[in-house]
């Protein structure tokens, strides 16, 4: 990774470019012009993801204490955050313009993880946890760590060898994870094989998969794995991996899964920020023989 100072200029260099060519549309906002312009501020929502850094207000007052330079306007932290939910859908079209550079894997994986917005013993009934469309925050089931959750899911679909994030959505936690995955492959093309966990076996969904052009190749079970050479369960194992890896990278190292939002919109603007600098680093921050 380029030392702090430089990142910062070429995630910006990165995003100014992706605004003056039309692939960020920024929509018109009356008024005048703020100091801080749009660019900036998704420019340091990028970086605190890619840094690692937990707290909104702790990282714009580090980039205040040690980035001025740089920034010499910044706003208040209150209208940093409100500008940076108006602009959430800039993160999306940035995250689509740079994963279209890599041409996809004929390979790709899908699962979910939980976003958890409220204890479960918190919940007295119906909440604020409200997004468009009816979208409404529910009790799920997080199989990773066999616990009930309050909130939603994150569902993706990223290619097996770059682990580029393809598509993704928010759903309710009570979706069932073979209903979320079956809406993100009807975007782009149908790969060859695809890769899902045991909660994705199905025979209506690999049938449903297998119209399309698509194997489903899912963990095998216990019985199947009797009579399954070792070498095959190893390379199924590392395969399965590498999802976890990138949900890894997403939840943990860029910090998703303490997001830490009040309202649905701030964690769809947190959402795609975090999958839009994710998707920054597998392009252009990756050595391309890493894993």
């Amino acid at each position: 990774m380029l030392p702090t100072e430089d990142l910062f200029v070429y995630v910006y260099v990165l995003v100014d470019d992706a605004v003056a060519a039309g692939e960020i549309a920024i929509p018109h906002r009356p008024g005048p012009a703020p100091a801080c312009s749009d660019a900036e501020l998704l420019t340091i929502a990028l970086m605190r993801h890619l840094l690692g850094r937990r707290s909104e207000a702790g990282f714009l007052a580090e980039v205040a204490r040690d980035w001025a330079g740089l920034f010499p306007r910044l706003p208040h932290q209150s209208e940093v955050n409100r500008r940076t939910r108006w602009l959430w859908a800039a993160f999306e079209q940035l995250r689509a313009t740079l994963a279209a550079a890599v041409p996809p894997d004929d390979c790709a994986q899908v699962d979910t993880t939980a976003l958890p917005v409220k204890h479960p013993s918190r919940v007295r009934g119906p909440d604020g946890w409200t997004g468009p469309n009816d979208l409404v925050a529910r009790f799920g089931r997080d199989a990773a760590h066999a616990e009930w959750f309050y909130g939603f899911r994150l569902a993706v679909k990223t290619d097996l060898g770059s682990r580029i994030v393809r598509a993704w959505s928010i759903v309710p936690a009570a979706t069932a994870e073979r209903e979320a995955a079956a809406d993100l492959l009807e975007l782009g093309p149908a790969p060859r094989n695809l890769l899902a966990d045991k909660g994705f076996n199905g025979r209506p969904f690999a049938a449903d998969q297998a119209a399309r052009g698509t194997a489903v190749l899912t963990p095998p079970t216990k019985a199947q794995r009797v009579g399954m050479p070792r070498w095959l369960q190893a390379v199924i194992a590392c395969w399965r991996n590498r999802v976890e890896v990138t949900f890894g990278e997403i939840t943990d190292r860029m910090d998703l899964a303490r997001h830490g939002a009040h309202t649905f919109w701030g964690l769809l603007t947190r959402t795609a920020a975090t999958i839009a600098a994710h998707t920054l680093l597998r392009v252009h921050l990756t050595d391309p023989g890493a894993a």
